[in-house]
């Protein structure tokens, strides 16, 4: 499912550069060098909390890098892992 998102604004963007291109008229998107750069942004932004973790003698994990950093870098949320055990009830 999450790769199909990806794949229609792929699809979405083929189209209107097309469009673009059958009426003569330039795209107002920013250059590759300036996207580029924006990844670079969101890539640096997460060194701060990792940074953190190693100060403070915390591990990395993959999984702390998936749910932590990767959203914040693609913009889409995690997946809820279906591996954890449901929730018990709290006993009042």
């Amino acid at each position: 499912m999450k790769g199909s998102v990806y794949l229609l604004s792929l699809g979405a963007g083929l189209l209107v550069g097309i469009l673009y291109a059958l009426i003569k008229v330039r795209s107002p998107a920013p250059p590759a060098i300036a996207l580029l750069g924006l990844l670079g942004m969101l890539i640096g932004e997460q060194l701060v909390p990792i940074a953190g973790k190693v100060m403070r003698g915390e591990p990395l994990s993959i999984s702390w890098f998936a749910s932590e950093c990767v959203p914040r870098i693609t913009g889409v949320e995690p997946v809820a892992s279906t591996s954890e055990e449901p929730a018990k009830p709290s006993k009042s």
